[in-house]
């Protein structure tokens, strides 16, 4: 499937600004945690706070992947444009639905995460 270059450009930019958002919800999450940890300090919460942490820490390093992966997709675009500038809002490549996968996975699994994290809030807290 083709997509035109600025659309391609446009999602980038939009995935990158979400995944800089999730990376900011993480670090509240890790507050709210570190909170939770401080005052429970029973062997059943503990285990659960830090299921949590590595949870989030896995979260972390996939913002990190896929960012990258976007990152060097977008390099490609700039290129292209760059090696032929004219008409190049008209210009149509090959759409990138690898990486809007990656972003819908990680969307997923994140919110899925965070309903388990406000149940979990919600019994310790």
């Amino acid at each position: 499937m083709k997509t035109k270059i600025y659309s391609q450009h446009s999602e980038h930019t939009e995935w990158l600004n979400k995944l800089a958002f999730y990376k900011d919800e993480i670090g509240i999450m890790q507050n709210r945690l570190e909170e939770v940890g401080s005052k429970n300090t029973g062997k059943d919460v503990m285990v659960e706070v830090e299921h949590f942490q590595n949870q989030l820490m896995i979260q972390e390093e996939n913002i990190h992947k896929i960012s990258h992966h976007i990152s060097r997709d977008e390099k490609q675009v700039e290129k292209n444009i760059m090696e032929n500038p004219v008409a190049s809002d008209h210009r149509k490549t090959e759409d990138h639905s690898e990486e809007r996968a990656m972003v819908e996975s990680f969307e997923k699994n994140f919110n899925e995460l965070r309903t388990d994290f406000k149940a979990f809030l919600s019994k310790r807290l």
